[in-house]
């Protein structure tokens, strides 16, 4: 009987509830709601009876403050950016000892500390690697690997890459704490849309299983959040590589459903037109930063992944600059086929010319009011030297502006590429002195994104009233 009344309760929304119960008697923050029930969540070892009456008051608290005059916004990562997790099959055959593992349970594979070990490094590696099957046209994952991305319509995943691990690995909290400060509540009106970011998109014509399905399920993400929100379009906020998946959405789908769903796109740190931090990882692999890690360890899995061939720079905004100098050659974008051979592997040239090239050529506009976030004033690599030995050694490297990983060619591609938007369809913030990461955690860089974000929402409120 007392679980029958709580259902009942639970059903009820916030105008039914009687009078002492309503949410005006209750003095407490939005901000202090979204902690409780995030702790709450973590709270497994309750009392059974306080945890079935506690996150019930909790999610209806949350609900009842949740404000109205704000259009849905939806979190898109960049790459790394996001949680993913692994399982291994009878297929799986470890590179060594080290790498069996004696459960075939779920267990995180990005962000994994086991990583910063060296034997277990390659373990990591193995596992993340990607395989090109020419005869299917796509990618699929290590055999006996199978993969997926935890939390997708929530900002948990992508908050933190280890939630154990906060202080090394904070990613988008910073940017969700101000959202939930302004009144947005995870899974009400704020949704994350993590992916498998080693997996990219391909030119029409040619299978891209992986990426597709996202381009769906995030599709299918939006129209629920609109749905769940009075009709409201959305308000997208995506980070580096995020953007790109974002672009070819909304260019894959017609006008009348970009009108419909979508309200504004902020793109934060976008590589339109590739990096050539990219072109460093496929010569001499890129420890991201990470320390005590080889690069050469992980230099074969980043070849592999199909996100990082999409993120070479772009021949066409790239032109005859030198890009790669070495004591034999001198490499510019438009000759990547090239470069791909010589650092050994040629195994990467036919996806790229078929699949990459073509995808790249053009930067379509989207027809939707856009909003590029950029940081400025970073040493970002813009030549790299290589001497007598070659690509496995780091190379010297010649900086240019940009954001540490992004050259600002790329970071302002749209305004030459898109130099015909009228100025309501298309606004450039430039943040000095913030980097590609950065840019979700500096104070400054989170005062501009919620004010563009709280602009746009003025808009609701003028119209209501």
């Amino acid at each position: 009987m007392r679980d029958m009344k709580l259902v009942a309760w639970m059903s009820m929304d916030c105008h039914t509830l009687p009078a002492h119960q309503q949410t005006p008697h209750v003095s407490i923050s939005i901000s202090d709601l979204s902690v409780s029930l995030r702790s709450l969540q973590k709270a497994k070892a309750m009392n059974g009876v306080c945890w079935i009456l506690l996150v019930p008051m909790a999610v209806m608290l949350h609900t009842c403050h949740a404000r109205s005059d704000l259009y849905p916004v939806i979190l898109v990562p960049g790459s790394g950016g996001n949680q993913l997790e692994a399982q291994l099959t009878k297929q799986y055959k470890p590179s060594s000892l080290l790498c069996k593992r004696w459960h075939h349970d779920w267990f995180r594979l990005w962000f994994d500390p086991t990583v910063l070990i060296r034997p277990l490094t390659k373990c990591f590696a193995q596992r993340m690697t990607l395989y090109y099957d020419p005869l299917l046209d796509d990618y699929h994952n290590a055999p006996g690997v199978q993969t997926r991305v935890p939390y997708f319509g929530s900002t948990q995943g992508l908050s933190y890459l280890d939630p154990h691990l906060k202080l090394i690995t904070t990613y988008m909290a910073p940017l969700v704490e101000s959202l939930e400060e302004h009144g947005y509540i995870d899974g009400y009106n704020l949704f994350g849309a993590p992916y498998d970011f080693r997996y990219g998109l391909a030119a029409e014509g040619h299978p891209s299983q992986v990426g597709t399905q996202y381009l769906k399920d995030l599709k299918r993400l939006i129209e629920n959040a609109s749905e769940s929100n009075d009709g409201k379009p959305v308000i997208i906020v995506s980070h580096s590589l995020g953007g790109l998946f974002v672009l070819h959405l909304l260019n894959r789908n017609p006008a009348t459903w970009r009108t419909k769903f979508i309200k504004h796109f902020i793109a934060l740190s976008t590589p339109w037109g590739g990096t050539v931090q990219e072109m460093l990882t496929f010569a001499s692999g890129y420890t991201l930063g990470v320390p005590l890690v080889d690069p050469l360890l992980v230099r074969g899995e980043q070849r592999s992944s199909e996100s990082n061939l999409w993120l070479l720079p772009s021949p066409n905004l790239f032109g005859p600059k030198p890009l790669v100098i070495t004591q034999n050659h001198t490499y510019i974008a438009s000759e990547m086929p090239e470069f791909l051979v010589d650092i050994g592997f040629e195994e990467g040239v036919y996806p790229y010319k078929t699949r990459i090239l073509p995808l790249i050529e053009k930067l379509v506009v989207p027809e939707v009011p856009i909003t590029c976030m950029i940081g400025t004033g970073i040493e970002t690599p813009e030549t790299l030297f290589y001497g007598r030995d070659g690509f496995d050694k780091q190379p010297e490297i010649v900086y240019g502006d940009g954001d540490g990983t992004v050259n600002m060619a790329s970071l302002l591609a749209m305004e030459s590429e898109w130099a015909n938007i009228t100025k309501e369809l298309l606004k450039v913030t430039k943040i000095p002195h913030v980097s590609h990461a950065s840019i979700l955690q500096d104070d400054v860089a989170l005062k501009e994104i919620m004010q563009e974000i709280s602009d746009i929402n003025s808009l609701v409120l003028t119209s209501i009233s």
